[in-house]
């Protein structure tokens, strides 16, 4: 019977086909904006740690002075940094920064390339379960004495060395050489979650380069850098010992118990801190946050993102509206075909249901064209308005997501209508008949 109506339904759109057209682009375009504000959402919401959210966790510091902001600091310094490693409660821990540098090989007919590097321990990798394709992260001894080793990603190394396994192999960043250790697969989680105030939606780093090297090689910080007070950077020396905010750390604590003995170990670390005449504010501590309380304390999904949904949703339903008045003006002129089909047997309930599968099927197509109109604007965001990739990529659940939303949205709107033209009285028609 349904595929009776379906045929029905078909036949019906093509008898109107100007009247259908406008039903199907009304929905499409509520279904478009909403669907594209509903992927923008989900796409800045999703936590990339999955079920280890709750084992990791950023670090932070109140170690600013008296007079100075307020809010605890998304980063830490340099000599905070240094000082955490030296706990043995995570699983892993890592203290990094973003820098850049400019990328070489031994063969004179390579061109440079600039790139964006990650300056971290070796407990990254484990950390944020970067994937490998060859080799590995160095040995926890460079961490700790110093190496010229790297880890770059499959992109580099098929621009460096034509691809395959190329550990062993040597790289040269800002003209000093290094030992490719590993090579991991294009790994880009999105948001960034390990390094949010440097650019939430950004690209991940395809070069790791150990953390002990920057007190020797001086690597800069090309993030954000943070001060609460004035000082006199006349050297590396200078900018590692100052109070100036430029490293992220994590950690991973994988039981409730090494959480609140790592809590009681910054506290520690806060009085230890204080004798020496930092930490001077009376509400100076340590905070750790995981990875939903790390998005949610920077604000990575605005509450601006839900208020558009919420505005998209109810243009939907202005869209909806307007095609609950064509579709009455659609039924209502067919009153009297209906009238006779009453007449020579057919129920109230088998013209209710016709009829939304006729609506349904408007629904459909406009959600299939809805989808389009979500791409287009996606892409237009992307282009014009320099919106993120990560951000302006159709996710696959919307190609799902949409139909529903089209089809039940249409039902809703064509319930009224339905039963609207099965209630008539089919003798008053068969009379003007």
């Amino acid at each position: 019977m349904f595929f009776y109506y379906l045929d029905l339904a078909w036949r019906s759109i093509k008898k109107t086909p100007f009247l259908s057209l406008l039903m199907v682009l009304a929905i499409s375009i509520g279904i478009g904006i909403t669907i594209t504000s509903l992927n923008i959402y989900k796409m800045a919401s999703v936590n990339p740690a999955g079920e280890r959210s709750s084992q990791l966790f950023a670090v932070q510091l109140m170690s600013q002075d008296v007079d100075t902001w307020e809010k605890i600091n998304q980063q830490i310094t340099y000599q905070d940094g240094y000082n955490l490693r030296k706990s043995d409660l995570p699983v892993r821990q890592t203290a990094m920064y973003l820098t850049g540098m400019a990328v070489q090989t031994e063969d004179v007919n390579f061109s440079p390339i600039l790139e964006g590097v990650r300056v971290a321990d070796a407990d990254f990798f484990a950390l944020f379960n970067v994937p490998f394709l060859y080799g590995g992260p160095w040995d926890k001894q460079v961490d700790e004495e110093g190496g010229y080793k790297v880890v770059i990603n499959e992109s580099i190394n098929q621009k460096a060395f034509g691809g395959g396994n190329s550990v062993g192999k040597t790289l040269l960043l800002d003209r000093k050489p290094y030992q490719v250790v590993g090579v991991t697969k294009n790994w880009n989680p999105s948001p960034k979650y390990y390094d949010v105030n440097n650019g939430a939606f950004d690209d991940a780093e395809q070069i790791y380069v150990p953390f002990s090297l920057a007190p020797i090689e001086e690597f800069e910080s090309r993030g954000n850098n943070n001060s609460w007070r004035h000082e006199k950077i006349r050297n590396y020396s200078d900018r590692i010992a100052s109070e100036m905010h430029w490293v992220q750390y994590w950690v991973e604590l994988d039981t409730p118990d090494k959480q609140q003995q790592y809590q009681e170990w910054l506290a520690r670390y806060v009085e230890q801190q204080k004798q020496l005449g930092r930490f001077k504010r009376p509400d100076a501590r340590g905070e750790i946050k995981d990875v939903a309380q790390w998005l949610s304390f920077n604000n990575v999904v605005p509450e601006d993102n839900k208020v558009l949904v919420g505005l998209s949703v109810l243009f939907l339903i202005v869209c909806l509206i307007n095609m609950l008045g064509l579709l009455l003006a659609k039924f209502l002129k067919r009153a009297p075909e209906v009238g006779v089909r009453r007449a020579i047997g057919a129920s109230r309930i088998q013209i209710f249901s016709q009829h939304l599968v006729e609506v349904g099927l408007i629904g459909l197509c406009g959600g299939a064209l809805g989808l389009l109109w979500a791409w287009v604007a996606l892409y237009f965001l992307s282009s014009k308005f320099e919106l993120e990739d990560s951000l302006a990529q159709l996710d696959q659940s919307m190609w799902v997501i949409a139909p529903l939303i089209a089809v039940s949205a249409a039902i809703i709107a064509g319930i009224y209508p339905a039963w609207r033209i099965c209630s008539t009285n089919p003798s008053v028609y068969l009379k003007s008949q």
